[in-house]
């Protein structure tokens, strides 16, 4: 039975050799092609680039070979790159696409195919459900040429994507500022594409910039994968500490998430992140647009929409529905609840370096700590808590779900159950404007019950009870 290839939450994934193999990745970029050309784009450039996983590098001259045996054109990355600066790259070269071989924050085990559209963003589900319709049962059926030849023809092109991204970040951020701020920067590159990164950006000045996790290793040591959460980033926050440094930021795996720690080694969650990121964008820099947020993430920002008078827009999870919301709304910022944000007059794309370089700037401007910066924060919209449960599941996934719709639980964890939404999994809103989310992973076979609310002391009662709901308790 020929494998069935499916786009989840961000692109493809799966496990090296068994499912993900090369076979695979040439009927998914086979798949791709044919959708570029139904598009009208035949003949046009795409960019393709990878990340620091086993054979990344190798897949993704798999995938380019394909792209050149269907008469298109291919920018090739000279090495592992950043999601975000290959998403720029496109724009840059304008290219009608790319394809991005990365796993993100999966396992070790796990690789993965991400293609993105003419923006440098997420493409709809309607064109990944027919790009799914159009990857052929047999890779027999992928046309191919080799690499070499395709080099040769010119057909494939290696190129370096960071100048013409690091030129735009300089647009968008004061980088000499921080460089003469004389901050100690601690940062955690998770054994992934944001290596060196920062230390680039930030050479020659008074900032010093301390790296872990550095080099490429896709066993990933020291955490369980390379997602900028806990325990993952326990490392990281214990040298801070050691270094005194002012703050830690990390990178997730392809650079395209932005995790925080403070100055005493506490992890700033991804949902107080994002409302400092955007508080920054308001109050800092005096920007005013849309917020587009994903249902899973901080009402936080409901409530600094309302302060500054910015419309809120809420999605699905996944960048594939706050992409395409960005770019109808010219948004000024968007995200998610894994720690990734995206800006206006950049890609919508999410980007953990602009990310870092923007709470650095908040730093500077404020001369504040990121423990006052969060105070900052509270002092506008009060103090919320949030946390997460990820956990296997078995059986029917549907069966699973109307258990969930047939619990109908009139309280969370003491709080009267005001709304259920059913847009993405299934969201409780709450009394106090919290609210808890059982949702199945798009790109993993586990159940995530996700909660925010303003009473710190019910943070894990409502997810007992959320595991409850979902028959895993």
């Amino acid at each position: 039975m020929t494998y069935k290839i499916s786009f989840g939450t961000d692109g493809w994934r799966g496990v090296i050799a068994e499912d993900y193999t090369f076979d695979n990745v040439r009927r998914a970029t086979q798949g791709f092609a044919s959708y570029l050309i139904e598009k009208g784009f035949g003949g046009k450039w795409v960019v393709v680039g990878h990340d620091k996983r086993f054979a990344s590098e190798n897949f993704a001259a798999a995938v380019a070979e394909v792209l050149a045996g269907n008469g298109l054109n291919v920018y090739l990355t000279d090495g592992a790159t950043p999601t975000p600066v290959i998403a720029y790259a496109v724009v840059d070269k304008k290219a009608c696409g790319a394809v991005n071989i990365t796993a993100s924050h999966n396992p070790p085990t796990d690789n993965g195919f991400k293609v993105r559209d003419p923006n440098g963003g997420a493409i709809d589900p309607e064109g990944l459900t027919r790009i799914e319709a159009l990857i052929p049962d047999s890779p027999s059926e992928a046309k191919r040429v080799s690499i070499q030849d395709a080099k040769r023809d010119g057909k494939v092109v290696v190129f370096d994507a960071s100048e013409a991204y690091i030129k735009n970040l300089h647009k968008l951020v004061d980088i000499q500022r921080i460089k003469d701020a004389g901050f100690v920067v601690m940062m955690d590159a998770m054994w992934g594409n944001g290596a060196g990164w920062f230390t680039r950006l930030l050479a020659g000045g008074k900032t010093k910039v301390i790296e872990i996790h550095n080099e490429r290793n896709p066993s990933f040591p020291e955490m369980k994968r390379p997602e900028p959460i806990r325990p993952n980033i326990d490392v990281g926050l214990k040298a801070t500490v050691a270094n005194k440094a002012d703050v830690l930021l990390i990178t997730d795996g392809d650079a395209d998430r932005c995790g925080l720690g403070d100055e005493n080694g506490e992890f700033i969650n991804q949902l107080r992140a994002y409302a400092l990121l955007a508080l920054y964008l308001l109050e800092i820099r005096g920007e005013r647009g849309d917020i587009v947020k994903t249902l899973s993430t901080t009402t936080m920002l409901n409530k600094l929409g309302k302060i500054y008078n910015v419309p809120v827009h809420e999605t699905g999870v996944g960048f594939k529905y706050v992409a395409p919301k960005m770019i109808e709304t010219n948004a000024m910022i968007g995200g998610e609840e894994s720690g990734g944000y995206a800006f206006r007059n950049n890609v919508p794309e999410r980007d953990g370096i602009l990310a870092g370089l923007y709470f650095l700037d908040f730093m500077v401007q404020t001369g504040k700590k990121p423990t006052e910066l969060l105070k900052m924060l509270f002092d506008k919209v009060g103090e919320h808590f949030y946390d997460r449960v990820d956990t296997p599941f078995s059986g029917d996934r549907k069966t699973r779900e109307q258990k969930i719709l047939d619990a109908n639980p009139k309280t969370i964890g003491g709080l009267k159950v005001t709304e259920l939404v059913t847009v993405d999994g299934f969201q409780f809103k709450l009394e106090d404007g919290g609210w808890l989310l059982i949702r199945f992973s798009g790109t993993e076979p586990i159940m995530r019950v996700y909660c925010e609310t303003t009473h710190g002391d019910k943070v894990k009662a409502i997810l007992d009870d959320g595991l409850k709901v979902a028959g895993i308790k």
